[in-house]
């Protein structure tokens, strides 16, 4: 009867659990740190102000928030946006919205998960003129709708997957 314990059951899913909440709450400090970098006052930083909503929504501490905050205003880490552009199945655009501590490392990552995928990393402007910003800056929505075929629907999906599980990758939006 190995393996049948009750406790070793809950220990496993608790991993996972705490696993994939310690990957959201990663995600969202560095979004509050680069957001906090110009103006560390959520007041007069919108994009600031969206983050600490982001992070207070996925319960993240309040002191853990304010941490981020002050760690943005001394600007101890170096970290840098990015907005990479891309082709991917079917035609789609992509744009992935990236933070990140060192950008020639990510953009190699990403360029490889790219690869790996059968897309490709697209010239900067080439795919932008696809979406149109939100009010606040953060989001992206799509100007044109891309038609897709199942097969593609599929693969769209299993790269979008595969690139929000990058640490450093905030958000992808496609025009699909």
């Amino acid at each position: 009867m190995a393996g049948h314990s009750h406790w070793k059951q809950i220990k496993i899913k608790k991993k996972t659990t705490d696993q994939k909440r310690g990957r959201v709450f990663s995600k969202l400090i560095a979004a509050i740190v680069a957001a906090g970098r110009l103006e560390p006052n959520p007041q007069f930083n919108p994009r600031l102000r969206t983050a600490v909503e982001k992070a207070k929504e996925h319960q993240i501490p309040q002191e853990t928030i304010e941490r981020a905050v002050k760690r943005a205003d001394e600007a101890i880490q170096n970290l840098e946006d990015l907005t990479l552009e891309a082709y991917g199945p079917g035609g789609t655009a992509i744009l992935i919205q990236i933070i990140t501590n060192n950008k020639q490392r990510t953009i190699a990552e990403i360029k490889h998960l790219l690869k790996e995928n059968n897309t490709k990393l697209a010239e900067p402007g080439s795919v932008r003129w696809h979406f149109e910003p939100d009010q606040t800056q953060t989001e992206w929505r799509a100007k044109f709708q891309q038609p897709l075929n199942e097969e593609d629907k599929k693969k769209l999906q299993d790269l979008i997957g595969i690139l929000e599980n990058h640490d450093d990758v905030q958000k992808v939006f496609t025009n699909a």
